[in-house]
């Protein structure tokens, strides 16, 4: 069987294809050229780049699985696929750690003014150094703080997991998710605690922190409704899908003082998020990097190819 993997693999990925006796190829096949090309092959393995949509499947019969290195299905319509008899992969597991730690950088960032204190410093550093010693003094812990965690899955858990490690209270809410054991520490040390999820507004009234790790949705999980319930002077870090926050709501928020400041890995119309989220004073920025980590990258490669593997060998 011949596998195109067209946004590219880990070289773990491609050896556990190899050595199962399938045919790798690792030349991309630019979107519009799919059409008359992708026939050719058994599956494909994609990320976010190539969209596997209704018109590229229905002229691809011979298709039998389509694998997603990553979480997000956004770019494969999975259940017409699945309509089909293709198997439709991902890697949910892979780089949960790695988003958690993103997330969690963001609220550190936030806490101590590092995002703000690395733009001023190269600019007045030198000049206005005890100026900007007093302006960044009032820090805070993170430690006995409140983290609220919208959506409780993999990357959720694992965000409890760190939130917990640094002293944090947790709350979450999931509506798939009532309760979860969620291990803290080395695994050796048997550390362990059991979070129940609970309601929206709960969450919202209680929470210093908030943090989304939820999929795409057809409206915003945050808007101006949400924002009114919240703490003053709450953080909110999203580091899961573009849309799951209402940006206008978010720069009103930020403006009027009801949110301290923001952590944003991913934004609406990327990759052109609008100007004003860019040059916000109060926002600390990445450019969707959650599971850009050389760690997460190896296991999305191992993870995809065996179960890409099992997909092939059972079809």
């Amino acid at each position: 069987m011949r596998i195109l993997v067209n946004d590219g693999i880990e070289p773990i990925g491609k050896k556990l294809l190899n050595e199962a006796g399938f045919e790798v190829d690792t030349n991309k096949i630019e979107q519009a050229d799919l059409l008359h090309k992708l026939n050719a092959y058994d599956a494909i393995c994609v990320r976010s780049a190539t969209k596997v949509r209704k018109e590229l499947i229905d002229a691809c019969p011979n298709l039998k699985a389509i694998g997603r290195g990553g979480v997000g299905l956004d770019n494969i319509d999975v259940e017409y696929a699945k309509t089909k008899g293709i198997a439709v992969i991902n890697t949910p597991a892979a780089s949960s750690r790695s988003v958690a730690e993103l997330a969690m950088a963001h609220m550190l960032s936030l806490s101590r003014f590092l995002y703000q204190s690395n733009r001023s410093m190269p600019a007045t550093g030198d000049s206005a150094f005890n100026d900007l010693k007093k302006a960044y003094a009032k820090g805070s812990e993170l430690e006995g703080k409140t983290l609220g965690i919208i959506g409780f899955g993999r990357i959720g858990q694992e965000m409890a997991r760190v939130g917990l490690g640094l002293g944090m209270n947790i709350v979450a809410v999931d509506p798939y998710v009532s309760e979860a054991n969620v291990k803290v520490g080395p695994d050796k040390l048997g550390f362990s605690a059991d979070i129940k999820t609970s309601d929206m507004d709960t969450l919202l009234g209680v929470s210093d922190y908030i943090s989304l790790h939820i999929p795409s949705v057809g409206d915003p999980i945050l808007g101006s409704k949400e924002f009114t319930k919240m703490k003053q002077g709450v953080f909110i870090v999203n580091a899961s899908r573009g849309g799951t926050i209402d940006e206008e709501a978010l720069l009103q928020a930020l403006d009027s003082g009801k949110v301290s400041a923001a952590g944003l890995d991913v934004f609406d119309n990327e990759p052109t998020p609008r100007r004003d989220i860019l040059s916000h004073p109060r926002i600390s920025l990445t450019p969707h990097i959650g599971a850009s980590t050389e760690e997460a990258q190896n296991k999305i490669g191992e993870e995809l190819a065996q179960r890409l593997i099992a997909a092939l060998k059972s079809s």
